[in-house]
């Protein structure tokens, strides 16, 4: 595949995410498993685009599908913890835009290249207090399989994702939660800001700048 169908590719392929997204929310409930759905079809797009695509491109293309595919608001607020409520509501609207952008990085920078992978999202759901758990499947070209499974929310109509669950059990939020309090803990939320700017810095090889 030529460099430039596969720069072609990436665009088309996050817009169909984006209706499959969409055309979920236009029936009250939606499928639960639709934006799984779409994420992981934007996600093997980037992948088989990889390198010959440039890292800030990739970058906005995946950057509303997982803006739609996941409640980042609650993320953040659940990561951070009880401080959140007392800051100020300037000081949130910065730190959601860094943690934005570090989310979509990290994604962007772990989903890279393309060897045969696909991805399942498994059929049903269980229930999580008032939230469900959707499981999910990486499958590598030899066949070995990662579960990733997704705490999911209804949001007004629409599923979004409020944590990811490595191995079915491993919260993304509750690490997420300890490495930010730790960094809280010596400091204010500027210490919390300037760390995810490096981390995106670091994630994108100096591609994003804060």
């Amino acid at each position: 595949m030529s460099r430039l169908t596969r720069r072609a590719l990436l665009p088309a392929a996050v817009a169909a995410a984006l209706i499959s997204i969409r055309a979920s929310r236009a029936q009250p409930g939606g499928d639960i498993g639709e934006p799984l759905t779409a994420l992981y079809a934007a996600l093997e797009s980037a992948m088989r685009a990889g390198h010959s695509v440039p890292f800030v491109q990739r970058f906005d293309a995946l950057a509303p599908v997982v803006d739609r595919a996941f409640d980042l608001d609650t993320v953040l607020r659940v990561s951070i913890g009880m401080r959140w409520d007392a800051m100020d509501p300037a000081v949130q609207a910065k730190l959601l835009k860094a943690f934005r952008r570090f989310t979509v990085a990290t994604y962007v920078a772990n989903f890279d290249k393309y060897d045969g992978e696909r991805f399942q999202v498994l059929p049903g759901s269980r229930a999580s207090g008032a939230d469900r758990i959707v499981r999910t499947e990486m499958v590598s070209g030899n066949g070995d399989r990662m579960r990733l499974d997704y705490l999911m929310r209804d949001d007004s109509g629409t599923w979004r994702i409020v944590d990811v669950l490595l191995d079915g059990s491993i919260s993304r939020v509750a690490v997420q939660r300890s490495d930010f309090r730790k960094i809280l803990a010596g400091g204010d939320t500027d210490a919390l800001i300037a760390s995810l700017h490096r981390k995106v810095s670091d994630l994108s090889e100096g591609a994003l700048s804060s």
